[in-house]
């Protein structure tokens, strides 16, 4: 695939209070046309900052934006209007005007770029179609839900069939349901339209249902990039173990310390087919140990898996043996999984601090399901992660 937006070394800096502050710092990005490309970081990592470089928004201090293979940083007047018709953008506060109905909030932009008002009626009319709020053209931004006023900012977007679409945390100010229905329909508008779109987000079930490729940014920085499914399934940066951790990683009630056996806790990411496998009952069946699943979820990227497991190896039998099949069950499992972290190395007196970041009162963490310290002991219990 062709690169629709390059964004070569691009830094921005502001002055504020007679100091300068870098907002982003020396940035590459390479997005392929046709595409959903995510940026993700916490608040204030300068994702917002970065995408309102590719039209120009904010303009960079150094470094180059290129569309369609066309340096356009210095663009200025008739040109950058240009450039921008053909670059929609989605904010997450909808920025509709409330005094005027869903219609003219479309038309501000079809006026914009001088399209002949004879045309504006039919051209709303096919977008509202788009979006499914044909019965609300003549509505006002105040009779419609959070998800309707997003609807219309899309449309509001596309009015002049831009290549390009710019989402600033578009669903950041939406239930979950609301949100579904909004990326169904972004997913909908990059399928048939063809239009390639960026989407800033700190939402990582975002990220997960519609990213092609990824970046992610920290303190201005892309730190990470690469496919969704790479990225989030391997991370190597410790910002993107944070963001995975957050939404992939599981806790423990801390009530169900004192019904723990003697063992060895072990944290497993694994993805794809390994995701799949019954590993858990394979070990337990060719090793004589038996394994407490204590919690674990998994998340789907696309048909693609990648889960977190925590579980507590424990020996059938006391002494050096013990140990050993202990310790060949757990390289046996780590050898099957994309990352895995030993957390403890027993649990009878203490549980230290690296175990404790873990463990939650019950009244924050989350409760384990109904398996959860459940022994695995040979064959029982296989159909769990089967």
């Amino acid at each position: 695939m062709t690169d629709i937006i390059t964004l070569d070394d691009v830094s921005v800096v502001f002055e504020s209070d007679g100091r300068s502050v870098e907002a982003v710092s020396h940035a590459s990005v390479h997005i392929e046309e046709g595409e959903i490309f995510g940026i993700v970081g916490f608040s204030g990592a300068g994702k917002s900052t970065l995408v309102r470089t590719i039209n120009l928004l904010e303009r960079p201090t150094s470094g180059r934006v290129v569309i369609d293979g066309r340096d356009v940083t210095a663009l200025r007047g008739t040109a950058l209007r240009k450039l921008r018709s053909g670059i929609g953008f989605v904010f997450q506060s909808f920025n509709l005007i409330d005094n005027v109905t869903v219609a003219q909030n479309i038309a501000f932009a079809l006026k914009a770029a001088h399209v002949p008002k004879s045309r504006h009626r039919a051209r709303i009319e096919e977008l509202l179609r788009l979006v499914g709020l044909e019965e609300k053209i003549d509505s006002y931004p105040s009779q419609l839900s959070g998800g309707q006023r997003q609807r219309v900012s899309i449309a509001r977007a596309l009015a002049n069939h831009p290549r390009i679409l710019l989402c600033d945390e578009a669903t950041s100010a939406l239930d979950p349901e609301t949100t579904e229905g909004i990326l169904a329909l972004l997913k909908r508008v990059n399928a048939e339209l063809g239009v390639t779109i960026v989407f800033i987000t700190h939402q990582f079930d975002v990220a997960k249902a519609i990213f092609d490729h990824v970046a992610v940014m920290e303190h201005g920085v892309i730190v990470e990039q690469g496919t969704t499914f790479d990225v989030f399934g391997s991370p190597h940066h410790e910002t993107t173990r944070a963001l995975v951790e957050r939404y992939l990683g599981v806790a423990i009630p801390r009530r169900l310390v004192p019904q723990l056996p003697s063992g060895r806790l072990i944290e497993l990411r694994y993805k794809d087919e390994g995701a799949l496998e019954p590993l858990i009952s394979d070990v337990s069946r060719h090793f004589e140990v038996s394994i407490n699943v204590l919690h674990g979820n998994v998340g789907y990227f696309g048909t693609q898996a990648i889960g977190t497991l925590i579980v507590l190896v424990s020996a059938r039998q006391e002494g050096q043996r013990g140990a050993f099949v202990v310790q060949a069950a757990i390289d046996e499992l780590t050898s099957r999984v994309a990352d895995a972290r030993e957390l403890s190395v027993a649990l009878n007196d203490d549980i230290g601090a690296s175990v404790d970041a873990i463990f939650a009162d019950d009244a924050y963490g989350t409760r384990p399901s109904a398996h959860a310290a459940d022994a695995y002991d040979g064959d029982a219990h296989k159909e769990v992660l089967a």
